[in-house]
């Protein structure tokens, strides 16, 4: 991908990005509560999705649906959860917007809502650096 992104406090490393548009980029998370689990966040440091300008938002989620094409073949599902914690008081850890993409099959959560009580307990650890995982080993950079 070429270059380095800020994440709200934390450089995320080129090697860690796996996609990017032109406002937008995709990348590894360091506490991934399920495998493939990845975040896509704009470019500029924005703390809030109520603060991203309309480009902002449509190009966020036009790169979490190509992402989200991109896991379902890696990981072989049929199935995805997208989510966003916009603020504090919605779990939101890093002052920086960003979108979870999981891929999902059948029984990870039971009941399925659980998944939202592991974001939130997973969303206490930031995303990018140390994760011991490159952007190679979530799917093959395009």
């Amino acid at each position: 991908m070429g270059e380095n992104q800020q994440f709200g406090p934390w450089p995320i490393a080129d090697t860690e990005i796996f996609a990017t548009s032109s406002l937008s980029y995709a990348f590894v998370n360091l506490k991934p509560i399920v495998p493939g689990h990845v975040l896509v966040s704009p470019k500029q440091v924005v703390p809030r999705f109520t603060d991203l300008t309309p480009s902002q938002v449509s190009d966020l989620w036009t790169l979490a649906q190509r992402v989200g094409r991109m896991l379902e073949v890696h990981y072989r599902v049929s199935s995805l959860t997208f989510a966003i914690q916009d603020g504090v008081e919605a779990g939101q850890s890093v002052p920086h917007v960003h979108l979870h993409v999981l891929p999902r099959v059948k029984g990870d959560f039971e009941p399925n809502d659980k998944v939202y009580d592991a974001l939130d307990a997973g969303d206490a650890g930031r995303a990018g650096a140390g994760a011991g995982v490159g952007a190679e080993d979530v799917v093959a950079k395009k």
